[in-house]
């Protein structure tokens, strides 16, 4: 039997390289579809294609040939909002397009748990409303709905809300965390941090990810939730990597509303990298059930909150030299921290 080809839609991203490195071992091959340029030493065992997912012909010519598509390409909230919803939306359906056009086996779309907004409940399940906050929220809300008009048109479809997931190669916000941690500092957070917040190591992504292209397809055509399953407080598992930089520093609560407020004002002038969704959540309990995941495809995450943090921020000190100089707005290079970086002298 000849090996299964996977197309990876934002290849060149983190989730990307993460997932191609992950099914390359698996025995898979692999082609990769990004507009960013693939430059990463797996390059010689895999077919790039560099190219715009909102572009129909590339699209087309991306999938000819693959049996399963993994749809991970997005405009991150940084981005413009005309950005967000041409890519996130448009750039879905094209892809989904294509797919049934060409009898894609299986279609693993990457959603986000953006789409619940903020729940006035927890655990959050898959039937729960959807209320997106900001484009990002709301055009990742719009895209499943492309997602299930294309299941119904008999396309195998799985729609995947992870937690904010971390992991090797991941920077973006967490960069903060981890350069103040590294430089000796204490860091702040919204609120007390006695809240729940789970996050989601990228390898156990890359697990269901990969449940989703080997399980029976009857199983496979819904929408799952996956974030970790051992998780602390915000400032518990926070504080952890600030343990593991050993130097004794503590996470630093402040009042929610006075750094919500704060936040809102640097972010309407472009002065912080933190967005309504986060800052709005992160003093917030947020976290799924996985219980569907693990009932229909038997997954169990491997890693805890402070193992996927604390497995980040090593990779962090491994490669900071690469990256030292380095900002933007994907979550492979750190975040221009604005007016943030200025708080660290006083930490």
């Amino acid at each position: 039997m000849r090996p299964k080809k996977v197309l990876v839609t934002g290849g060149s991203g983190f989730l990307g390289i993460n997932l191609i490195r992950f099914l390359l071992r698996k025995g898979f091959k692999i082609r990769s579809l990004d507009i960013a340029p693939f430059d990463y030493p797996e390059k010689n065992k895999i077919e790039v294609i560099l190219g715009d997912v909102r572009d129909q012909r590339t699209v087309g010519q991306s999938v000819k040939g693959v049996d399963f598509v993994v749809h991970c390409a997005a405009a991150l909230p940084l981005y413009s909002k005309e950005d967000v919803f041409s890519t996130d939306v448009g750039g879905t359906k094209a892809m989904l397009r294509a797919a049934l056009k060409h009898k894609i086996d299986r279609f693993v779309f990457i959603s986000s748990t953006a789409v619940y907004g903020v729940p006035d409940h927890h655990p959050i399940r898959e039937d729960d409303k959807l209320v997106g906050v900001g484009p990002y929220g709301e055009a990742k809300i719009k895209a499943e709905k492309v997602c299930l008009s294309y299941g119904k048109k008999g396309l195998p479809v799985t729609i995947v809300r992870p937690k904010t997931f971390i992991g090797p190669e991941r920077l973006g916000v967490f960069a903060m965390l981890y350069q103040w941690a590294d430089e000796a500092r204490n860091f702040p957070i919204i609120g007390r941090g006695n809240n729940r917040y789970q996050l989601l190591d990228v390898e156990d992504l890359c697990r269901f990810i990969y449940l989703c292209l080997i399980s029976e397809k009857r199983k496979i055509k819904d929408t799952f939730n996956i974030g970790a399953k051992e998780f602390t407080s915000f400032k518990e598992d926070f504080q952890s990597v600030l343990d593991r930089a050993g130097y004794g520093k503590k996470i630093i609560s402040f009042p929610a509303p006075l750094a919500i407020a704060v936040l809102k004002v640097l972010e309407f002038f472009k002065l912080s990298p933190l967005y309504q969704w986060v800052y709005e959540t992160a003093g917030k309990d947020s976290y799924v059930s996985v219980e569907k995941a693990e009932r229909v495809l038997g997954f169990i995450p491997k890693y805890s909150n402070k193992q996927a943090l604390s497995r980040n921020f090593d990779w962090y000190l491994k490669n900071r030299d690469t990256f030292s100089s380095v900002s933007g707005i994907s979550h492979r290079v750190p975040w221009k921290q604005g007016a943030l970086g200025l708080l660290k002298f006083f930490f």
